[in-house]
């Protein structure tokens, strides 16, 4: 199924986010101005597009894994929430774990958004919450191996 997502540019037609191959799950977002995230630091850049989704839809902000392996550049709250409420600017806060400047030029590949359909949860309190295998363990429980 594919489903149609309305997209507002307030900025260049080249900033229309597009997605790489076919059959790709993210498209990429690029950067409307040039900007250097510093070493060790985080920069929050603009990407010149505003979406609108359709209800019950949700757009994640995911790293570009290539900025990622080859530069130590991600993005900080991965993944990025984008509502379908929200009409404003897509920004992506970069972050790069290097010790050296990274910069980034106008229309550089800098994130992937991802569209994915989501459900509303009906919380209910409870005393107390069903048995299950895992029960209580948590952070590492596994193991590595």
């Amino acid at each position: 199924m594919t489903e149609s997502v309305p997209v507002l540019i307030v900025a260049d037609s080249e900033l229309m986010p597009t997605y790489a191959k076919p059959g790709d799950a993210g498209c990429d977002l690029r950067a409307s101005e040039a900007a250097v995230v510093p070493a060790r630091g985080r920069v929050l850049v603009k990407t010149g597009v505003s979406i609108a989704l359709p209800e019950g839809y949700v757009g994640l902000v995911h790293p570009r894994s290539g900025l990622a392996a080859k530069y130590g550049v991600t993005v900080l709250n991965t993944p990025g929430t984008i509502d379908a409420g929200y009409r404003g600017e897509l920004m992506v806060t970069l972050y790069n774990s290097s010790d050296e400047d990274f910069e980034i030029a106008r229309l550089d590949r800098i994130a992937q958004l991802v569209i994915q359909e989501f459900s509303v949860a009906n919380f209910i309190q409870v005393e107390k919450l069903p048995e299950s295998h895992r029960g209580e363990s948590g952070f590492g429980s596994t193991g590595v191996k």
